[in-house]
């Protein structure tokens, strides 16, 4: 949509079905295979065109406005590809708590990107879209080129539509505290490696599907350290979940249910905990 000063985007969250983490890249990334599923959260990114250079403002504190920010490495890397001399000024509002593992930032980054298109009139070839998305970020291909449930391999980067008959609810539940994605990966120590081969595309046409899949690696980094990770998980479960799990690198966890009244009804019972965030969305 067209905003007064530029063009805005809803930039949506994501939650990993499952998440599976194998060995390191010569590139220093990780083999991925997951399944990530949008679902109706989101930040507001507005993009205008300014006569040179990046800005980045945000009305959350805690989130970077320099080269750092996601948002920065994208218009970079549009602006180097458009070669037109001008400039970006990028203004986040923030939903999407940090450190939570739904994507905010990646998901913010493919935003600036839709928007620098539109404002330009200039589309990257969609070879070009991949790289340029890909080196800002691993999870910004999906939120790029993609916005519907897909299975997500490589480092994120390929990325496959799978079909999904399901809908859902979900609590995300975010705690108190934030989880680096870099020192998660760390904690797992997986050795350099490549994926085991012969895994099929999947498909989830029921809740059958859908609870056989739900799973993350990353409850493995976390386990020991942060108990309150398994006790949220038991917490959705015992308000009636289908199924729970960490999303992406944590820390928010997320539990699925068949019905909205259903969801809205647990959120009440695990509201009781301290510095607590939650959300009730549905899958897009």
């Amino acid at each position: 949509m067209t905003a007064t000063n530029g063009i805005s985007f809803l930039a949506p969250a994501k939650l990993n079905i499952t998440l599976r983490v194998f060995g390191k890249r010569p590139d220093g990334y990780h083999h991925v295979r997951s399944v990530m599923v949008p679902v109706t959260l989101y930040d507001e990114v507005t993009v205008e065109e300014i006569p040179s250079g990046i800005e980045v403002e945000t009305d959350d504190p805690d989130v970077p406005p320099g080269e750092e920010n996601l948002c920065h490495r994208a218009a970079a890397r549009f602006l180097a590809w458009a070669g037109n001399g001008g400039g970006a000024r990028v203004r986040v509002t923030k939903r999407i708590p940090l450190e939570a593992g739904l994507g905010g930032g990646s998901s913010d980054a493919a935003a600036t990107l839709k928007g620098l298109s539109a404002l330009t009139g200039r589309t990257p070839p969609a070879q070009t879209l991949l790289s340029m998305a890909a080196e800002v970020g691993a999870d910004v291909p999906f939120f790029t080129l993609v916005g519907v449930p897909a299975l997500a391999q490589g480092i994120g980067d390929r990325l496959t539509p799978v079909e999904w008959r399901v809908p859902f609810h979900a609590l995300i539940v975010k705690p108190s505290f934030g989880l680096p994605t870099a020192e998660g990966y760390a904690r797992l120590g997986r050795p350099p490696g490549d994926p085991p081969a012969g895994d099929r595309t999947p498909s989830f046409r029921s809740w059958e599907d859908v609870v056989a899949a739900v799973g993350n690696d990353f409850e493995e980094s976390w386990g020991a350290d942060r108990p309150e990770i398994g006790g949220i998980k038991e917490e959705l479960l015992g308000a009636g979940a289908k199924a729970a799990a960490l999303t992406g690198s944590g820390s928010a966890v997320y539990g699925l249910f068949a019905r909205s009244e259903d969801a809205r009804r647990a959120e009440g019972e695990l509201a009781k905990g301290e510095g607590r965030r939650l959300f009730v969305v549905r899958n897009i």
